[in-house]
This record gives C-alpha cells, structure tokens and sequence, in this order.
C-alpha cells in the first residue's frame, strides 16, 4: 500500500511539488492572518503592560483612554492620591496623530508623561539607546518602529521635539509606534487652540457684555487666560500599594470622584473585546474564506490525479487489490499533498511575517493547530477522488 502511494507520487512528483507549493502558498496567507490577530491581541496586552498601572481613572460613562475619548481636570490626581491603598498617581494623554520629520510623515501615539522616571507609570520601562526626559519641553522617546533616531528633530503641532531617547515594543492598541513627550507639551498640542482660534474667541468673548462689567476689574483677563491654558488630562495611571484590594480603591475612587475606573481585566476585555473585535471577527471569516478554498484546491488536485489514473486502478483491481488499498493509497497521496503545503506555507509565514506593517505574531500553537486542520481538510478533501476510484470497473483495464 505505501509503494503504491509513493510511486504514484514519485511518477507524478513534479505535479506533487509545484501544487505543494501554490498550496503551501495560501496555508501561508492563512498562518500570516492568524499572526496578525495574535499581533493585535498581544498589541492591546503589551500597551497596558508598558503602562505599569494597576487601575486607569478616565472620564465618568466612557471607556476612555483607548477606546473612546476622555477628558478630566489635570488637578484630580491629588485627591486620587489621598485615598488609601493607592500609592502613586499619574496624568497621562495619548493623541494619536501625524508626527513630521524632514518631509516624511509617520502614524504615531504621542504620550504626554509627566516628570519622573524609569518606572513610572506611563513611562517607557526601558531604553534601547540614548536617555529618558530630562527636561520639561521639547524632548522626545521614540519607539524605534517609527523610524527615528537619535539627534532627530519631530514635528508635532507647532513645535519641533529632539529625540533623545530610542525604546522598543511601545505600540497603541491599533499598532502605532509612541512617542513620549513632556505633559505640558502634550497638552497644548492636543487641548490648545491655534493662535486664530484663540483670537476669534478672544474677539467673541471681549464683545459679550457679561465680562465686561465694570465693578469686576480682571474678570475678561481671567477669562482670557482660562481660554488660553490647558487643564484636562486623557487619564490617571493608578499604582496600588502591595497587597491593597483594587476593587475596593475603585470604587472609592467612582464614589468619592464621580469617575469611571477600570482594572487590568476591565482594561483588556475593552482593547480586546471592543476595540478589536470587528477586525477579529474579519479575520475568522477571512481564514474560513481560505479554509474552503484550500479544501476545494486539494480536491481538486486529487480529483486530476485519480483521473489521470483510471486505467491503473483498474488494472489493480482485475488482480484482485482491494478497495481499501486504492483508497488509503489516494488519502496517503492528499495527506502528503497536505505536509508539503504545510512545510511551504510555515516557512513562506515566519519569512513574510517582520515585512508587514503590523506586529504578526505566530504562535506554536497556531501552528499546530493549522498543520492538523491542514490533514484534516486532505482527508475530506480525497473523499471525491475515493468515490470515484472505487466505482471503477475492472474491465476497463482490457477495453479499449
């Protein structure tokens, strides 16, 4: 039974490989899309991660900072801070916009962080070159995906940014390359007006009668000044003391401050359960697009084989071979059809996957997985071929 099949294979081996081949091809889009849902789950996992917070404070009914906008006083993280168990606070804002340098444009998360270091919640845990933020403005940690280096000048809004320092694997949730500047200058570059809108609303608000009462001296410039500064953050990065319960700072913190607090689970099921899950759900219709197409390619080729052979099949069976030889023959035939396909498209995804754009991540159990559906979607693949081969009449091996 097994010279049969690897005869046959060895007669036809140049049909065998190239169709290997194509197959391998389309098991290889199939295990890149499987990466690329991988990547984006571990995406969502590695951004709460490089954030080094237990608890995320955003606005009250949304599910800010990542899947929805949010926006709450900077001055909040004082009274946050005095709550027990909580000990460290931190304002952050995430603007995901077009950073310019020299002409070139590139997708970023710009992050505003306020002043410390290493360790710090929102702060890169590490670099891979060059130093952390020193000053107050004007610097700026690049993840090295955006292309940046060292020395680079980046263009954010009206101001330019030196980059200081380089960090690895600091992406959003949709795969975008950070950058970390100072908070002040986050804030202006996402709450600031322009300068033209400033002076319209200058203009608007010098015209209303109410700011100009003359028993108040400093009421316009008081307004004028509110309109002209900046005082929301995007959230409060909340590290708990050891041993401190979560649930119980969280609700203090709903209670007390009227805010909508999140834990690390509450913060994944959004990225993950939310954030990702159209794009997931065209991703499983995808590969079960590429499943059909494969099943119906192999059965095809198995199809073309067995036709191929007719005569031979039927010369087995005028010398008495029995039918399940002939068809383990044909399933051997489409299961090494399949382990060809299999080699070829694992090799064809661990090459392709660094040249997307996008973090593929291939998974060992994905791969085992998608060898055994690929041996399955074989063996229903030869069903076709089978029928027909054991329908063959042996006197067609001495007709004409």
């Amino acid at each position: 039974m097994i010279s049969l099949a690897g005869r046959d294979i060895l007669h036809a081996w140049g049909k065998f490989i190239f169709t290997g081949i194509g197959l391998g091809l389309l098991i290889g889009v199939t295990l890149t899309m499987a990466g690329v849902y991988r990547g984006m789950v571990d995406d969502g996992r590695v951004l709460l991660d490089n954030s080094s917070a237990d608890l995320w404070v955003v606005q009250k009914d949304t599910l800010g900072p990542y899947a929805e906008a949010s926006s709450i006083a900077d001055d909040l993280w004082r009274d946050v801070a005095t709550l027990p168990g909580v000990a460290e606070v931190t304002n952050v804002t995430y603007l995901t916009m077009q950073a310019r340098r020299e002409g070139a444009e590139v997708r970023v998360m710009v992050i505003g962080v306020t002043a410390g270091g290493p360790g710090q919640p929102g702060w890169p845990p590490q670099l891979i070159a060059g130093r952390q933020i020193t000053r107050g403005h004007y610097e700026a940690v690049a993840d090295i995906a955006t292309g940046f280096r060292l020395g680079d000048e980046i263009t954010i809004r009206r101001n330019r940014y030196g980059v200081v320092g380089l960090t690895r694997r600091m992406v959003s949730a949709s795969g975008d390359p950070m950058v970390f500047i100072p908070l002040k200058d986050a804030q202006e570059a996402q709450f600031l007006k322009d300068n033209e809108a400033i002076l319209m609303q200058r203009r608007r608000t010098e015209a209303n009668p109410a700011f100009n009462r003359p028993g108040v001296p400093g009421l316009l410039d008081a307004v004028l000044a509110t309109q002209a500064s900046s005082r929301s953050v995007n959230a409060l990065l909340v590290r708990l003391q050891p041993g401190a319960p979560a649930p119980d700072t969280a609700e203090a913190i709903r209670r007390w401050k009227r805010l909508t607090v999140y834990d690390r689970a509450q913060m994944e099921d959004i990225l993950v359960g939310k954030l990702i899950a159209t794009s997931a759900r065209q991703i499983a219709m995808f590969l079960a697009i590429l499943a059909i197409v494969s099943a119906a390619i192999v059965a095809f080729i198995i199809y073309t084989l067995t036709m191929d052979k007719i005569r031979e099949i039927a010369v087995l069976k005028l010398i008495g071979t029995r039918n399940r030889t002939i068809a383990a023959m044909i399933v051997q035939q489409a299961l090494v059809l399949g382990v060809i396909g299999f080699v070829v498209g694992k090799i064809t995804a661990t090459f392709a996957a660094p040249m997307f754009p996008k973090y593929v991540l291939l998974v060992p159990s994905d791969s085992i997985a998608g060898f055994f559906a690929v041996l399955a979607i074989c063996l229903l693949a030869s069903v076709v071929a089978i029928r027909v081969a054991l329908r063959v009449d042996p006197a067609d091996a001495i007709g004409g």
